[in-house]
């Protein structure tokens, strides 16, 4: 019988805030009109604790929320097995509508992919925020994973999509 690792790479909870706190992009799942998944990339506030989503308040995602409040997120990286880490965080999307919300939001996320918010990029805060609602995970279960902790050693990045990333120590296109 082959050993099951899964609590070896599970990350511990200050391994997971640091993970989420770090990351850029998640992907969202809502339960689609049909019952199919709906699966869009995210970007993502990271407030008090807990993922924060924005989006128009007419948006597919927003529709089948407000219908089936269920919402996976999950956030990964890695390029190689030995590198791959990620969570997945399942549990209900609270819509908030609320103005002052929607902005802390909204400020959090302009500061996580844009720059330090100041007085000056209001407008485009402003502008960015029109006509959106926020949505707060609130989760019941958490997946996570971290194979740097099987201690594999460092795996090349090989196959026909490897020559296409590009980053740190990767090779770059062309």
């Amino acid at each position: 019988m082959g050993q099951n690792q899964r609590s070896q790479i599970e990350m511990t909870n200050e391994e997971l805030v640091r993970f989420i706190d770090q990351s850029r992009t998640c992907t969202m799942a809502t339960v689609g009109p049909s019952g199919m998944p709906h699966v869009v990339a995210m970007w993502y506030a990271w407030l008090d604790g807990q993922v924060w989503l924005e989006s128009k308040a007419k948006a597919q995602k927003i529709v089948n929320l407000r219908r089936d409040d269920r919402l996976s997120v999950m956030i990964e990286a890695g390029n190689t097995y030995d590198t791959l880490r990620g969570a997945s965080l399942e549990g209900r999307g609270v819509i908030v509508e609320d103005p002052e919300e929607v902005w802390r939001v909204g400020v959090n996320v302009w500061e996580r992919y844009t720059a330090p918010y100041s007085e000056d990029v209001r407008p485009l805060v402003e502008a960015m925020l029109h006509k959106r609602v926020a949505v707060r995970l609130d989760v019941e279960r958490v997946r996570s994973w971290d194979h740097r902790k099987l201690g594999l050693g460092a795996i090349d990045v090989g196959g026909t999509t490897g020559p296409h990333l590009d980053g740190p120590g990767l090779p770059g296109p062309g």
